[in-house]
């Protein structure tokens, strides 16, 4: 019999009703909600029907009964409630980015491993069905070798300094909100992590990236670019250049469909795979796979080589975040 879960949403946002809704529908829901606002939390557990809402956040870190602990709070609180979490046994699924840069990484990490626990980054790209496909396919040689990979990810914000996008207190900026899911995209596509990095940036008056370029290649050969904007729409559209043909993808967050252009005949093949609608359900799954022992899909080892990057990137620009200083 498959053991059922106890899972603890902290925080109440978009994400956390994602959470509740994919529960829902693998015929599960959260036993217990934590925020910072208790009426917040208990017009969330009302919504979908969970019995349990703390009063105060730490006491979800007390409870013998929750097993995994799911954090979508604002980035720059995520190392705090790590430590509580880990130290205390529960297991972490927590929203990207996973913290600020890689020494708190490296101090959650070493967490989990002394208390035996899991600790995962919900980031799509490493649970969306698509991407284990197109894997396969890579891996299989079809395509040759990989040469080129070209990411975009614009959103248009509004622009207003007190908006969490902007806000150095909430650590804002492209990099950590949208720059995430391109450099996991490139990680999950290149053969090994990025040995050179070079950037430009633009940064907002509060003193966060609001415009991005990103080149990276590794001691291979394999090459990226990367541009990020909250300033102008731009397709979610990520291309990965192979010498036998390329893929381009688009809304590749949660990518359910890829077209593949092969090089010598420009015919083209369409691959489709999982559902959007499902990216929640997908991660909650390959958690509770992780931990029964499974780890093969949750993928730390590219969540630490993507922090490292961002990490450095930040430094090069001499960005800091009130945390860091």
């Amino acid at each position: 019999m498959t053991k059922t879960y106890n899972w603890a949403t902290l925080g109440t946002g978009v994400i956390a009703n994602e959470l509740a809704q994919a529960l829902e529908s693998r015929g599960q829901k959260l036993y217990s909600v934590a925020n910072r606002t208790y009426d917040k939390g208990l017009a969330f557990a009302e919504k979908y029907g969970i019995d349990k809402v703390y009063k105060k956040i730490d006491e979800v870190f007390e409870d013998e009964n929750v097993d995994i602990i799911y954090i979508s709070t604002p980035h720059n609180t995520h190392i705090n409630y790590q430590r509580k979490a880990l130290a205390a046994g529960k297991h972490v699924l927590c929203e990207k980015s996973i913290t600020l840069n890689s020494e708190e990484l490296a101090e959650a990490v070493a967490l989990a491993e002394k208390h035996g626990v899991v600790l995962a980054e919900a980031m799509t790209i490493y649970h969306m069905p698509l991407y284990r496909k197109l894997h396969e396919l890579v891996s299989s040689g079809k395509l040759g070798e990989l040469k080129m990979i070209q990411m975009n990810f614009g959103s248009y914000k509004d622009y207003d300094m007190t908006n969490r996008f902007f806000s150095r207190d909430l650590a804002g900026g492209a990099l950590l909100d949208i720059g995430v899911y391109a450099l996991s995209f490139v990680r999950w596509f290149m053969s090994e992590t990025p040995s050179q990095v070079s950037s430009q940036v633009r940064l907002a008056p509060t003193g966060v990236d609001e415009q991005v370029g990103i080149l990276l290649s590794n001691d291979k050969g394999e090459m990226a670019t990367i541009a990020l904007t909250l300033h102008a729409k731009q397709p979610k559209r990520g291309m990965i250049a192979f010498d036998k043909g390329y893929i381009e993808i688009y809304d590749y967050p949660r990518g359910e469909r890829a077209v593949i252009t092969y090089t010598e005949t420009g015919e083209q093949e369409v691959i489709e795979e999982g559902e959007m609608a499902f990216a929640l359900a997908y991660e909650v799954a390959d958690m509770e796979k992780a931990v029964t022992g499974d780890t093969s899909r949750v993928h730390l080892d590219y969540t630490r080589d993507v922090m490292q990057l961002m990490t450095q990137l930040r430094r090069d620009w001499g960005m800091t975040y009130p945390e860091e200083e």
